[in-house]
C-alpha cells in the first residue's frame, strides 16, 4: 500500500472513524447511508470503465436488502456482518447466472436488459405477500461481531460501513491495477482488439459484473440496516437511475468518487427535502444539473486539475 490512491484510502477511513466519534445522530445515520449506496456506485464505475451501463443494479441492491430481512425475520439472524456478508453472497450468486446471460450484449441491449431484470424483481417482491409486498417488512440486527449496536444509525455500524466501504474502494484499486483490472478500459476502447491478444472479453465482463454486483449487495444490506426498513422499491427502476446518476456526477477518476458522489447526492436530497418539501426533486435536479454543467467529467475532476496544475 504505497501509492498515494491506498495511503489516501487510509487517512479517509481515519478522518471517518475519528469524526464519527462527534457527529450527531442524524449524520451518522446519513454517513451510512451515503457509504453504503457510494458501494453500489463503486461497482457501477467498475462496468462503466469496462464501457457498459446498468440501469438495473437495483435489483442487486434489494438482493442484498432482503437478505438481511429474510436472515432477520425468517430465521431470526441478528448479526449484521453476518447478513451483509450473506447479502453480498446472494448477490454474487445471482450475479454469475444472469452475469453468464448478459455477458455477450453491450450498449443499449445491455442497459436494458439489466433494467428488465431488475422490473421483474420488482414485480415478484410486489406480488410476494410473504415478503410484505408492497409495504416491506423492518429489519432489527442487534449485534456486529458479537459488539452490541444499540440502533440503526449507531457508532458500531458506522464503523462497519466506513471500514466496508475502505475495503471495497482499496480492493478494487488493487483490482483495476492487476493485468484483468488494466483489461476493462481496453474492452471499452477496442473489443476486437482485446480478443485479438488473446483474453477473453467474455470471462472479463461476466467477472466484472459480479464484482459490481457483489458491492451493490453489500452496499444494499449496509443501507437496510441503517434504515430499519427494506421495500420493493429498491429495485424499482428510479433506484438504478439514481445510482446510474450519482455515477455520472462522480466520475470514474478515481475509486473514492463514488463516495463523494454519493455523499454529496444525500446531502442535497435531506436540505432540500427539509426547507423545500413540495419542491425538493426540482431543487436536488437544478442541483445536480449545475454540477454536471460546470463539471462533465464529475465531480473528482476538480482534483485531477488541481494536480495537473504547475
Amino acid at each position: 500500500m504505497s501509492d498515494r490512491t491506498a495511503r489516501a484510502l487510509v487517512l479517509a477511513l481515519a478522518i471517518l472513524l475519528v469524526a464519527g466519534l462527534v457527529l450527531p445522530k442524524w449524520a451518522i445515520s446519513l454517513a451510512i447511508i451515503s457509504l453504503g449506496k457510494g458501494l453500489v456506485v463503486l461497482g457501477m464505475m467498475l462496468l462503466m470503465r469496462t464501457g457498459l451501463v446498468s440501469f438495473g443494479q437495483g435489483l442487486y441492491y434489494a438482493v442484498g436488502a432482503y437478505a438481511v430481512g429474510i436472515l432477520n425475520q425468517v430465521y431470526k439472524f441478528s448479526d449484521a456482518m453476518l447478513m451483509v456478508a450473506a447479502g453480498a453472497l446472494a448477490a454474487a450468486l445471482i450475479a454469475l447466472v444472469l452475469g453468464a446471460l448478459l455477458a455477450g450484449y453491450r450498449a443499449i441491449f445491455f442497459a436494458m436488459l439489466t433494467l428488465a431484470f431488475s422490473m421483474i424483481l420488482y414485480g415478484l417482491l410486489v406480488k410476494s405477500s410473504a415478503l410484505g409486498s408492497t409495504d416491506g417488512f423492518n429489519v432489527d440486527a442487534r449485534t456486529l461481531a458479537g459488539i452490541p449496536m444499540g440502533g440503526g444509525a449507531s457508532y458500531t455500524l458506522y464503523a462497519f460501513a466506513s471500514i466496508a466501504a475502505f475495503l471495497g474502494a482499496w480492493g478494487l484499486h488493487r483490482y483495476q491495477g492487476s493485468l484483468l483490472g488494466r483489461i476493462a478500459p481496453a474492452i471499452r476502447d477496442n473489443e476486437l482488439r482485446v480478443e485479438y491478444l488473446g483474453a477473453s472479453v467474455r470471462a472479463v465482463v461476466l467477472l466484472n459484473y459480479v464484482i459490481a454486483a457483489v458491492l451493490s449487495g453489500a452496499g444494499g444490506a449496509i443501507v437496510a440496516l441503517a434504515v430499519g426498513h427494506i421495500d420493493p422499491e429498491m429495485a424499482y427502476w428510479t433506484t438504478s437511475g439514481e445510482f446510474v446518476f450519482v455515477a455520472i456526477l462522480a466520475g470514474t477518476g478515481s475509486v473514492a468518487a463514488p463516495f463523494l458522489g454519493s455523499a454529496l447526492f444525500e446531502a442535497i436530497r435531506t436540505v432540500a427535502y427539509q426547507y423545500s418539501p413540495y419542491t425538493w426533486q426540482m431543487v436536488l435536479g437544478a442541483a445536480m444539473l449545475a454540477v454536471i454543467m460546470f463539471l462533465p467529467s464529475g465531480l473528482w475532476s476538480l482534483f485531477e486539475r488541481r494536480r495537473a496544475r504547475p
